[in-house]
């Protein structure tokens, strides 16, 4: 599947963008752990056009994390138009377009899902972005609103014909959050209209191996992108890819290696955010990095209570010693 100049591969895996979380430090983790591409978390248009420099610098990105598109969003036209040519400038391979966020604070601001009851502004922010770039624009979205007004057809079809490059469907409407069963019988359906010609992304419940398979078995998309499951395990990626191309899913990462990668990910993301920020925010990761271990919630416990990296590694030294001969 080509997107611009670039090949990412057959049946892509994508990682989803999320706010706090696919930061600069963990895009470059999932790749080198088997994502075809990464997208940085979604930046707001507003933010871009006071000229804030927070929201700018996640703009910053590695070479060894491209394939990389910048996702921004809101809900004016010129705004995002304006913010989509700041984007290009730092030479990501796509702009996304967030139209799917299901948060209060994007949503009451007009952006993300809640352009989804008002399809003629999201159809005049994506020709606004296309014709203010000379990259592929791709979008994000979700079903609809809520189960009364799934409008994700003629969402996708005007998207299309309004000239982006690849569209995301998550499988939930707004009102569904991230609660609930996402409906891949929808995504399928477009997948399948002969009228939708251009690379289709399912999003929604990937949690394993086994899920990516039947999915792409039952419903010919072109590719997925998996969000809350790489979160803290960066391993799912290639764990997906064996399994597609050998029929295998390798072995789960022994404690060593969870350590290793879990420990560096808190290193390297300290000259960045500072220490107390950066050991605040690994809290979000510890359940992943050590999902499947038994007995293993005193030691989150501490993990959560732990203020600096010295305590953060004293703590990962002693589930080393606890946990080398189980895992």
């Amino acid at each position: 599947m080509k997107l611009g100049h670039i090949d990412i591969g057959n049946i892509p895996l994508m990682l989803a963008p999320m706010e706090n979380i696919t930061d600069s430090v963990y895009r470059q983790i999932c790749r080198r752990h088997g994502a075809d591409m990464v997208f940085t978390e979604f930046i707001s248009s507003e933010a871009l056009a006071r000229d804030i420099d927070k929201s700018k610098s996640k703009f910053n990105h590695t070479e060894q994390e491209k394939p990389i598109g910048i996702q921004i969003f809101g809900h004016d036209p010129e705004n995002m138009a304006l913010s989509a040519r700041m984007a290009e400038q730092a030479n990501p391979l796509v702009i996304d377009l967030n139209f799917g966020c299901p948060v209060r604070k994007v949503v009451a601001k007009g952006g993300g899902a809640a352009l989804l009851k008002d399809v003629n502004r999201m159809i005049a922010i994506t020709k606004a972005v296309v014709k203010a770039v000379d990259i592929p624009v791709t979008a994000k979205t979700r079903l609809g609103w809520d189960i009364n007004s799934v409008n994700i057809k003629e969402v996708a079809f005007r998207l299309q014909d309004a000239g982006i490059d690849m569209l995301t469907i998550h499988g939930r409407t707004r009102s569904q959050m991230y609660g609930g069963v996402a409906d891949w019988e929808i995504i399928g359906e477009i997948a399948r209209h002969p009228y939708f010609t251009i690379p289709l992304i399912g999003n929604g419940d990937i949690q394993s191996a086994e899920d990516a398979k039947m999915r792409l078995e039952n419903y010919p998309v072109d590719g997925l992108m998996i969000g809350r499951s790489a979160m803290g395990y960066p391993w799912i990626f290639n764990e997906i890819k064996s399994y597609l191309h050998t029929g295998t899913i390798p072995v789960e990462p022994n404690i060593k290696e969870r350590i290793s990668v879990c420990r560096n990910h808190l290193k390297q993301s300290i000259p960045a955010k500072g220490e107390e920020r950066a050991v605040f925010e690994m809290r979000k990761f510890y359940k992943n990095y050590f999902k499947g271990i038994h007995n293993f919630k005193p030691f989150r416990t501490r993990l959560f209570g732990a203020k600096s990296l010295a305590e953060v590694n004293a703590v990962l030294e002693e589930i080393n010693d606890e946990f080398i001969d189980r895992l």
